[in-house]
């Protein structure tokens, strides 16, 4: 890092800056995730300007002869660092099984480390970082979605009593490529039926709106009264 920048130098890394933080933002805004293009930007130039002020204020670090105080000029990144843990913090959110934001996070704290180096004179590496966050989040989204995805389901079957055994359902979740996490059986004398809860994960590459091939085979059942299927998406993006 030069002890000393000018105009030109301080002019060539907000330039880069606001390239790298507007690629990799644009990203987040096109696929329709809070923290997008402006957030992203407005993140990676403040961790680039806190850099440069860190750079201009170099003859003023250490101790004066004259004073008691040290000027200690890695607390500014630092600080930055943790103020974006907190705005990475706010853009997750979970409910139930399904987390969202944790990539969103993970871009606002990276492109926090990009404005870092830019902003510090390291313009390679932080223009290769760049680049190599915006492939991830472009080009692994591809490969992701050709990744067989298990998503969490419950599958609750109410039947006449005995009509289903447990063991034998399991048994075709499993065929189907089902991971059971939790079986419980109710059963009810009085009313001659029994209730299977079951908490799965299931392969699902495309969303939970989609229905597995093996609930209209368990439609037909004999003895089924009432089949229920609640599927949801856990996402982290």
């Amino acid at each position: 890092m030069p002890n000393e920048i000018h105009g030109p130098a301080i002019a060539l890394r907000l330039l880069l800056t606001v390239i790298a933080g507007a690629a990799l933002g644009f990203d987040r805004s096109r696929n329709g995730h809070p923290a997008g293009l402006r957030t992203t930007l407005l993140v990676t130039m403040a961790a680039s300007i806190a850099m440069i002020q860190m750079n201009l204020l170099l003859p003023t670090n250490g101790k004066p002869s004259d004073s008691y105080a040290v000027m200690d000029l890695m607390r500014l990144p630092l600080g930055i660092l943790t103020g974006v843990g907190f705005i990475g913090a706010g853009a997750i959110i979970k409910k139930d099984d399904m987390v969202l934001g944790v990539t969103t996070a993970a871009t606002l704290w990276f492109s926090t480390v990009v404005g870092l180096c830019l902003g510090g004179g390291q313009l390679i590496l932080g223009s290769v970082s760049a680049v190599l966050g915006y492939l991830a989040l472009t080009a692994m989204r591809f490969l992701e979605r050709r990744i067989e995805e298990y998503q969490p389901a419950t599958l609750v079957l109410v039947t006449t009593e005995f009509a289903v055994a447990p063991a034998q359902l399991k048994t075709r979740l499993e065929a189907a490529h089902f991971r059971i996490k939790s079986l419980s059986v109710d059963h009810s004398p009085a009313h001659q039926r029994q209730s299977i809860r079951c908490d799965v994960r299931w392969p699902a590459r495309k969303s939970a709106a989609e229905l597995p091939g093996i609930l209209q085979e368990l439609e037909h059942t004999p003895g089924l009264l009432h089949l229920s299927w609640r599927a949801t998406e856990a996402a982290a993006h």
